[in-house]
């Protein structure tokens, strides 16, 4: 466990609960210190952060919707305070709700966009100007674009918005030995994706993968701490889909 003064400085955001929580867990375990970004869940983004300091990791949590610019520029700047400037950004967070593009309110349209798209933007847009030079981001796409199922119009063009800024953004950053890609999990055991669904529907989502289960948290983990990692230098600009070969 580094925890030295000059461990290298992981941003999580979305990282109060699920996908973002484990990821958050894996990287202090690697030696990161590690920021808990949450926009509401304050109790559960503590907890998390008492559990990590406990094993000997730096770790803080801050207040941030990722969808406001400024409050995104306050998480870089109490992120640099508190631990120091940034080596790696993972844009966890996000919104998933299915509806049929037709029966789609404004409200869920500008909802969805502004977290998964706009708030991917903003984080991006504040590393590039506070990063480290040979850092490393990690973007959150996700299967369904791959997969064009019903329901999942809106959804999925935010995460198909997020892989083109993947792959402009890794050649922007050019000279700076910072790599940019996106992991783009299939369907995870967490609450995102089973609250609203019958366990009918999860047993069929389950069978689906040749590999004929869900995904778990650590399993997305494990494929970000590759990718933020030493043995993962050489990739760059990528779309990782982690799904247990559903597409």
């Amino acid at each position: 466990m580094n925890t030295s003064q000059n461990a290298r400085v992981a941003i999580v955001t979305g990282a109060s609960r699920g996908i973002g929580a484990a990821i958050a867990q894996r990287l202090a375990k690697e030696g990161f210190a590690v920021v808990v970004n949450y926009a509401s869940s304050a109790a559960e983004a503590d907890r998390l952060v008492a559990e990590l300091q406990e094993t000997g990791a730096k770790a803080i949590a801050v207040k941030a919707d990722i969808s406001k610019g400024d409050e995104v520029r306050r998480l870089f700047e109490t992120t640099e305070q508190q631990l120091g400037k940034v080596d790696v950004l993972v844009n966890n967070a996000g919104v998933l709700k299915t509806m049929p593009l037709a029966d789609t309110s404004d409200a869920l349209y500008d909802q969805t966009f502004d977290i998964n798209v706009r708030g991917t933007f903003n984080t991006l847009r504040e590393a590039a100007a506070r990063m480290n030079d040979g850092g490393r981001i990690v973007n959150f796409s996700s299967t369904t674009v791959a997969m064009n199922m019903p329901g999942y119009a809106i959804y999925s063009a935010t995460k198909a918005a997020v892989e083109v800024f993947t792959k402009v953004f890794a050649k922007e950053l050019r000279g700076r030995n910072i790599t940019v890609n996106a992991v783009a999990p299939g369907p995870i055991a967490t609450s995102l994706f089973l609250d609203g669904k019958t366990e009918e529907q999860i047993q069929t989502f389950a069978r689906m993968p040749p590999l004929q289960r869900l995904g778990e948290p650590e399993d997305i983990a494990a494929v970000v701490a590759f990718l933020v990692g030493p043995d993962a230098g050489w990739v760059d600009g990528q779309v990782l889909r982690a799904n247990g070969g559903l597409a």
